[in-house]
């Protein structure tokens, strides 16, 4: 299983390290799956235009070189301009683009060309079937290996819903597909100003996705969440995540041996 896994957003170089010390922690323990060290140097996409945004692309890919060399981690972030693939792709292992981009055709053709993994999240207006558009784009573009994530589905306002028909249509791509397992659980501008979220079912969520056969998950974890400058109401603290992380592998073994 390929498991992705760090903070929303760089807030600092200890709260990154931290991080990353965890998920090396847990790659020694579970060897046998793959580990990916996440966080972006910007989020565009906020709800207000007071909130915390990231260090920005120099001083954030520097600082994941540093995470790369020290932890031994392979790195994904996630790119919103086509100018930035290329400066991206020479230090992460996998690009990743975001829900809301997913249809950007410009972004997806410059992140096929870093000749990188390429990991769309689907967007939550989109429905599964719809992301065959985005696989086509990315093949014609020359991507090396195509990764898909659902991440829930606007269900009203400031609400999503999974529908876990899409982890079997997409993988019907001939693709690798993912859950986002704390996304899926956001109340996108719940809050007003800031997003809301449901950590409580992120095991409930993470365990349908197990069993409806997806290829990994990608999960927003922090030393503190209740302090994070971004996407702290969905975000698991370190030690929780260790224990749900431990229980899931526990059932993708035993989904992986008996069906």
């Amino acid at each position: 299983m390929l498991i992705i896994a760090g903070p929303c957003v760089i807030e600092d170089r200890d709260t990154v390290f931290e991080v990353a010390k965890k998920v090396r922690e847990l790659k020694n323990k579970y060897p046998k799956h793959t580990w990916i060290f996440k966080a972006s140097f910007d989020k565009a996409n906020r709800s207000s235009i007071d909130s915390y945004r990231g260090p920005g692309i120099e001083k954030g890919l520097e600082l994941l070189s540093e995470v790369k060399e020290k932890f031994g981690l392979p790195i994904t972030t996630d790119i919103h301009e086509p100018w930035q693939a290329e400066i991206v792709g020479k230090v992460v292992d996998i690009v990743q683009i975001p829900a809301f981009l997913c249809r950007q055709t410009d972004l997806i053709v410059a992140a096929a060309k870093t000749e990188k993994i390429v990991n769309v999240k689907k967007g939550q207006f989109m429905a599964p079937w719809d992301m065959a558009n985005v696989v086509e784009k990315l093949r014609k573009s020359g991507a090396s290996e195509i990764l898909l994530t659902e991440r829930g589905t606007t269900f009203g306002y400031n609400n999503l819903v999974v529908d876990f028909r899409s982890i079997p249509i997409m993988k019907n791509f001939g693709v690798k597909v993912l859950f986002d397992a704390t996304h899926s659980v956001q109340r996108p501008g719940g809050l007003g100003k800031v997003s809301g979220g449901d950590r409580e079912f992120v095991l409930y969520l993470s365990r349908a996705a197990i069993a409806t056969g997806v290829d990994g998950l990608f999960f927003e974890i922090h030393p503190k969440p209740e302090r994070a400058l971004s996407d702290g109401a969905n975000m698991l603290n370190l030690e929780d995540f260790e224990i749900l992380i431990g229980k899931l592998i526990k059932l993708h073994s035993f989904m992986k041996e008996n069906f």
